[in-house]
């Protein structure tokens, strides 16, 4: 491929995971406002991991994998979409989408805990400072009474803290996890799996299903684009930036996604911005740049097995 038009695929794959990404929270906003979040969380990755195993059957791939393999990526897509997408799209029924981009933008800040207590991995002084920043940023986010007042919010941003645990866990574990060696496959396992086990908590808890017919045109519309693009597209240009580009500048969605929910839930959905707002995403995301800078933190190998830098949550 001649050097132009790598640049320029480069270029929109980092349009991809900065913007695409970014919108994947105003898109569950509107759907969640109509449907069961679990018949939505379970609709979307069931009809994502479908497609992705008929991409990767006419491109060739194989997709047949070991029974521990398959058991891994049961237990991630539990911790990945199951739990950590499901609970945070029923999350977004009390909480505006910019604020639940910007709480689980501190998940970096809970994996670099979750190693220092589960695997003894010492922090070092400038992670300590990205530590302080986020517990600052996040307490400032929190904390306001504008928020907190609103119905049920509070149980919105606890619900929104247990999908940044499982989040977590789930980044130590595939660390070091047998999973699939395609990531492509691997991620086609984890949807399909992921959306059987959301349609049995849909159906646990009683949720009612309806036709995608009986939905409005702005739920239809969200629902493709969460599938084609959300699901697909952007992980593709994910996982391709992995190939040419180094993992911190692919890390760098980290500051972008949140700043594209509070717009878009702005723009689109009038959700409120306030000045303690933008303190706190300059305090925490100022706190997940030192976190995830090289220098900070020292990932072992084992962490950052084939250039795979640790996942972020993407609703």
């Amino acid at each position: 491929m001649s050097q132009a038009p790598k640049t320029a695929l480069v270029i929109l794959a980092f349009f991809a995971i900065y913007v695409i990404w970014g919108s994947t929270y105003l898109l569950n906003k509107i759907a969640v406002t109509e449907l069961p979040p679990f018949m939505l969380a379970s609709i979307r990755f069931t009809t994502a991991g479908v497609l992705i195993f008929i991409i990767c059957k006419v491109l060739g791939k194989k997709i047949s994998i070991t029974r521990r393999q398959f058991l891994n990526t049961v237990i991630a897509g539990f911790l990945f979409l199951a739990f950590g997408n499901g609970v945070a799209v029923w999350a977004l029924k009390y909480v505006d989408s910019g604020f639940a981009a910007l709480e689980l933008s501190a998940q970096p800040l809970v994996v670099l805990i979750l190693m220092r207590i589960l695997d003894g991995k010492k922090i070092k002084p400038m992670s300590m400072v990205g530590v302080g920043l986020g517990i600052i940023g996040i307490y400032l986010l929190v904390s306001q009474k504008t928020i907190t007042s609103q119905d049920n919010s509070v149980i919105g941003m606890i619900m929104l803290f247990a999908c940044l645990l499982s989040w977590a866990y789930g980044s130590l574990f595939v660390s070091k996890a047998n999973l699939p060696a395609n990531y492509f496959v691997n991620t086609g396992y984890q949807m399909l799996t992921s959306g059987f086990l959301l349609f049995i908590g849909s159906f646990l808890f009683g949720e009612e299903w309806s036709s995608p017919l009986s939905w409005t045109a702005p739920t239809q519309y969200s629902l493709i684009l969460l599938i084609l693009f959300g699901s697909i597209v952007a992980f593709t240009a994910f996982n391709y930036l992995l190939q040419v580009v180094s993992p911190e500048k692919v890390a760098t969605s980290s500051y972008v996604n949140p700043i594209i929910a509070l717009i878009l839930g702005w723009y689109f959905l009038d959700e409120q911005i306030t000045f303690q707002s933008g303190i706190a995403a300059l305090v925490l995301l100022t706190g997940v740049y030192f976190i995830n800078t090289s220098k900070s933190l020292a990932i072992p190998s084992r962490f950052r097995r084939n250039k795979k830098i640790i996942p972020r949550p993407r609703i």
